[in-house]
């Protein structure tokens, strides 16, 4: 199991292999997974409207792969823009247009190819 902690502001995220039992956003968790044929996320950013996070990963996730977040949902916004960065040619980062997002209520995040939505 591959785990990654970062601290960004208000917010901490682990990345974990899909292993890993599926929790709420409500507790401070979500899941990312990444439905799409071929294509490869690179980095997802978060903003509370103090300005965008720094990447929350520092592993790619591949397709069929899912990466487990963890918040600090009692101190952090939960209304957040959500970005997500796909690998683009030579090796560049492709970003899609935010989505608007209540982090706490997300307990999954689907990259789809042409749609990104959560439950």
């Amino acid at each position: 199991m591959r785990k990654l902690i970062m601290n960004i502001g208000l917010l901490m995220v682990g990345v974990m292999s899909l292993g890993a039992q599926s929790q709420t956003g409500a507790d401070g968790y979500f899941t990312i997974y990444n439905n799409t044929s071929n294509n490869i996320v690179v980095s997802f950013y978060t903003n509370d409207g103090d300005g965008w996070s720094r990447n929350w990963l520092n592993e790619e996730i591949y397709p069929g792969e899912g990466a487990e977040a963890e918040f600090n949902a009692s101190t952090g916004s939960c209304d957040q823009y959500f970005q997500v960065g796909w690998l683009g040619e030579n090796d560049s980062e492709v970003l899609d247009e935010p989505i608007s997002i209540d982090i706490c209520d997300a307990s999954d995040i689907y990259l789809d190819d042409n749609e990104i939505y959560y439950e």
